[in-house]
């Protein structure tokens, strides 16, 4: 054995022993699936990753994602190899209050993006991976551990193909082929040409290895970081290998060992050791120079013209692209409709087609954030719910990232209800510290999507389908957390609270009841989240009752905004909630309106109805 082998195998033993020892401390977690991956951690970290601690956000360092997030105590015992934790803080997984959590989340400087709903990090590694070839030009990597179980995700397949389409050389991956999942054997086991033909298939160059064979796993990544195109290292190994009596068995997934077993194990692995490896720093480069800018014009809109704001998201995008070149936008093959091409036109080289994925199009904004860029999603809002998974763990990830759903509700008409997204507003209020808006028009649609741009967090856009009435001024000011009274008088009977197309239909209502001597207050409710509490609570004061009208289920949209706006407090208005509350089919926007009860009609005869 050469020396160099040696000490990678000496750096193996001890991450597998550290593995052991935080788990078996926190009476939990998975060693077994730690213990499989240390070898190919080991070279990686000692011979391979370009990285420095003292600044994690170099713009030149590699990337280390376990999308394999359950093997945390290797990441960590990694961490401690490296010097960039200590062996006290390793021993706090899993305690309350520690940072090294079960799963890794990007409290640690040293991640870029929680991980352990599988099937999510190599999606990621593809975003990142996109921003480093193209946009910034940088040498930097793309590590990326698999586990053998999360490869049947589809997640998986999507962020190959779409690695193969934009020729990510600067991406690998690495799978973790240990054969055992939770309850047994995965569908390939070691099946290891499956997967290599399966990987080829989606264009990724493939290089089969014995994962504990150390020369295999040095020849591998060297073969990985020249090829030139996007790589998975298939490697066989052993679940819990270096302890033979769990090695390769079954039953012990996510078990800690007893402290018992735990002695035996570390001493089978040659005992306690304090190995620490200094990290290659990488390169010293700079980022692509950035694309000269202007001063943020948004579009304007004139006042009584008719224009979508799905039209006027696209317009505010090509906007934003003049003013910030760290504005990226993608979209999922319905760019045409969304309007997103319109920056894809003008800027093509920041304009990144996921077509039809919405997993990997989620995940490819949540690179751009990890890299520091402004990156715009945009689909169909009812297709976000195919992603939904993505979407709460970004919100994990403490991510940046804005997504923008046209097509809502059943204004949307003929297409019926497979295309109209009913439950949006609800999915994306319930992720954590999210942002949800809701324009009516265009001049305010371009006003929240600038906005937007600022925004930490998840931030979320609805945009009508139908082209509407422009009711504000190009300069009228809008916030996250406001709303417009647009009816007031001295002798308003109710309020109505609307949003997008409802909010049109509620001024028609007032200016019908208006005729007929009956004056109600409107509120325009553009954000739901977080809603304007002082503006209603000041409208409930004056009228004493509340009629919210949505282009969405009743459940946890607008209506819902409204009534927990006035939780906990002792003097509640009267709500009343008008939503759609059957199966719409296909028809007229003003057919489908009329048939959910959210049209001007309904507005007025409930109006009518609660006046008596």
């Amino acid at each position: 054995m050469s020396n160099a082998t040696e000490e990678y195998s000496d750096l193996a033993a001890q991450l597998r022993i550290d593995s052991i020892r935080s788990t078996t401390k926190a009476g939990s977690g998975h060693p077994t699936s730690s213990m499989s991956a240390a070898d190919l951690l080991a070279v990686l970290l000692k011979g391979f990753l370009k990285y420095d601690p003292a600044n994690p956000h170099a713009p030149t360092n590699d990337h280390l994602i376990f999308s394999k997030g359950h093997a945390a105590p290797l990441l960590y015992a990694v961490y401690t190899a490296a010097g960039w934790i200590t062996d006290e803080e390793q021993m706090t997984l899993r305690q309350f209050g520690s940072i090294i959590e079960g799963h890794p989340v990007p409290l640690l400087p040293y991640v870029d993006v929680a991980t352990g709903s599988l099937g999510q990090g190599l999606p990621i590694g593809v975003g990142i991976a996109i921003v480093g070839k193209y946009v910034d030009k940088l040498p930097y990597k793309v590590y990326v551990l698999l586990g053998d179980s999360e490869v049947a995700e589809g997640s998986i397949w999507e962020a190959f193909d779409k690695a193969q389409y934009y020729k990510l050389d600067n991406l690998i991956a690495i799978l973790d082929m240990n054969r055992l999942g939770q309850r047994g054997p995965t569908d390939l086991g070691w099946n290891s040409a499956a997967y290599a033909a399966r990987a080829q298939a989606f264009g990724a160059h493939t290089i089969e290895i014995d994962g504990h064979d150390l020369d295999q796993i040095v020849a591998a990544y060297q073969e990985a970081i020249a090829a030139d195109k996007p790589v998975l290292i298939i490697a066989k190994t052993e679940k819990g290998h270096g302890y033979e009596k769990i090695a390769n068995q079954p039953g012990w997934h996510g078990k800690a060992l007893p402290q018992d077993m735990a002695d035996e194990a570390i001493a089978e692995l040659g005992g306690r050791k304090n190995i620490r490896v200094t990290v290659q720093k990488p390169d010293t480069a700079e980022p692509a120079a950035p694309a000269s800018t202007t001063p943020l014009a948004l579009p304007k809109y004139e006042l009584g013209t008719k224009a979508a704001a799905r039209k006027a998201y696209g317009d505010a995008l090509v906007a934003l692209g003049a003013a910030n070149s760290d504005v990226l936008v993608t979209d999922a093959e319905v760019s045409n409709s969304t309007f997103a091409e319109e920056f894809g036109k003008k800027y093509p080289e920041r304009f990144f087609e996921m077509f039809i994925a919405e997993q990997q199009l989620v995940a490819t904004v949540v690179g751009f954030s990890v890299r520091g860029k402004i990156g715009f999603a945009s689909t169909f809002a009812a297709f976000f719910s195919r992603a939904y998974d993505f979407i709460r763990m970004a919100a994990i990830s403490r991510a940046n990232i804005r997504l923008s759903g046209s097509h809502a509700g059943v204004s949307i008409g003929e297409d019926g209800p497979s295309q109209m997204a009913l439950e949006d507003l609800a999915m994306m209020r319930s992720v954590y510290e999210s942002t949800v808006l809701y324009p009516s028009d265009a001049n305010q649609t371009a006003h929240l999507t600038a906005l937007m741009a600022d925004q930490k967090g998840i931030s979320y856009i609805r945009t009508t389908r139908e082209a509407l009435p422009v009711i504000y001024s190009p300069d009228e000011k809008f916030e996250v957390g406001g709303s417009k009274v647009v009816r007031k008088s001295d002798t308003d009977k109710i309020t109505v609270v609307g949003a997008g197309i409802t909010l049109h239909e509620a001024l028609k209502a007032a200016d019908q009841l208006a005729g007929e001597g009956i004056n109600i207050r409107v509120i325009d409710l553009y954000s739901i989240k977080p809603v304007d509490k002082a503006t209603l609570h000041a409208a409930a004061k004056v009228t004493g009752t509340i009629v919210t009208v949505e282009d969405h289920w009743p459940e946890g949209g607008v209506g819902d905004a409204v009534l927990e706006a006035f939780t906990g407090e002792s003097n509640t208005p009267r709500i009343v909630k008008l939503a759609v509350t059957k199966m719409p089919g296909s028809g007229k926007p003003a057919e489908l309106l009329g048939e959910a009860g959210i049209d001007s009609a309904h507005i007025v005869s409930t109006i009518k109805s609660l006046i008596g």
